[in-house]
């Protein structure tokens, strides 16, 4: 019969002490693995820069650029038609409101205004000719009206005188009646004459009234003929400095056509371009300042433009403290608006790309400063170079707040 053959003691042990380590080093490469970080974008550690998160008052602003403009400024166009024949005063001259800086000349112009002063001439003559003829007139009308009364009363006189002499029986009865009925047809002839007279004197004033009304209006035409010959000689309109002549000695001009600039450097405004995206938030009488490169000025906004124009907004600030030296109209500056104020607010340093109320990533400092890997933020309020941290940061952290798009693609970057 068969007899089974038995395993030696010792290779069994040998088995299991194999297996036993086997397993043991598999489970600590599984943790070792488990533990592994992924591998790290090399970075140069000068070539970014990094920012502390901080708890601190967080001032809304935003920034633009523009040009020193003045407040009161003056365009001087052409009133009528002519021809340019000299310009008087040259660009940075200072003028006043009387100064004459171009001269225009236009014969029609100047025939017009003199045939309508020798129709003036003839109507103020025409008018006093009329005068004469009409107090002639109204002199003959008085003469017979005045020779009438007399005729009446030398009739009353004589009524009443053969009315005495009827009663002592000197004069006859009819006498008496005659001189009576005489007397009472006088009275209804001075009677009308009155009426004949007062109408008369009205219709003289009409007719002196039509006549002062044909010499007001040819008057009125030399007024305007003169003014327009006067408009020959274009003056700056107010005190000033004229900065820009925009036609030259022989051009044709119609009336209307801008010729000069004059402004007064003394009163200047800047006038600020800024994003149409950040327009919402500006406001009339928001505080600003202002950077002439020579000295910085307080401001307040004092209008905005309702329409943007290739994707900015114009903004007009009211310097409200005395310019720096050497601040003169189209000058360069710079401006900082003051949107408002948020008190205790955790924030760091814009990051490039951080967009307000928006959510987003920022490479946080870790291992000391070695290394730094991608989280996840939320962002509120911000300015011009700070931003509102709402969630995903602590004070004292350290983030990336330079470019990193070039490591979007990786959870986390390695200095070197």
């Amino acid at each position: 019969m068969d007899v089974p053959r038995t395993q030696p003691a010792g290779r069994n042990r040998r088995r299991v002490i194999i297996i036993t380590t086997l397993a043991i080093l598999a489970v600590v490469a599984v943790v070792a693995l488990a533990q592994l970080r992924p591998a790290g974008a090399p970075v140069d550690r000068a070539s970014v820069m990094t920012d502390t998160v901080k708890r601190a008052t967080l001032v809304r602003n935003i920034r633009g650029s523009g040009t020193l403009v003045p407040e009161n400024l003056r365009w001087v166009a052409a009133a009528t038609a002519g021809q340019i024949e000299r310009v008087v005063v040259q660009p940075g001259t200072r003028v006043t409101a009387g100064t004459v800086i171009i001269e225009l000349s236009d014969p029609q112009q100047l025939q017009a205004a003199a045939d309508a002063e020798w129709q003036l001439r003839g109507a103020e003559a025409d008018l006093e000719s009329l005068k004469a003829s009409l107090e002639l007139e109204r002199l003959g009308q008085q003469a017979a009206h005045a020779q009438l009364r007399a005729e009446l009363e030398s009739a009353r006189l004589r009524a009443e005188s053969d009315a005495q002499m009827a009663k002592q029986g000197i004069v006859a009865d009819l006498s008496r009646k005659m001189s009576a009925t005489n007397l009472e047809q006088l009275q209804r002839r001075v009677a009308l004459d009155d009426q004949r007279l007062a109408l008369t004197t009205s219709s003289l004033q009409s007719r002196l009234a039509a006549q002062r009304a044909a010499v007001e209006m040819r008057r009125a035409l030399y007024s305007l003929r003169k003014s327009e010959v006067d408009a020959l000689h274009v003056r700056a309109g107010i005190d000033g400095v004229l900065q820009q002549v925009s036609v030259t000695a022989g051009q044709r001009v119609a009336a209307g056509t801008p010729l000069a600039r004059v402004a007064q450097p003394e009163q200047l405004k800047a006038e600020i371009q800024i994003a149409e995206a950040q327009a919402k938030d500006v406001y009339v009488g928001a505080p600003a300042v202002i950077d002439t490169h020579n000295g910085v000025v307080a401001g307040v906004v004092s209008r905005i433009d309702p329409a943007a124009r290739q994707g900015s907004v114009t903004l007009d600030i009211r310097i409200t403290a005395p310019l720096p030296k050497g601040a003169r109209p189209d000058l360069s500056v710079e401006a900082t608006i003051e949107l408002g104020r948020v008190a205790d607010a955790l924030q760091v340093a814009r990051p490039v790309g951080a967009q307000e109320q928006a959510s987003g990533t920022v490479y946080k400092l870790v291992d000391g400063g070695r290394a730094a890997e991608r989280v996840q933020v939320a962002f509120g309020a911000s300015s011009s170079d700070s931003i509102q941290i709402t969630q995903g940061l602590k004070t004292g952290d350290e983030i990336v707040v330079s470019d990193t798009s070039n490591w979007d693609k990786f959870a986390r970057i390695e200095f070197k």
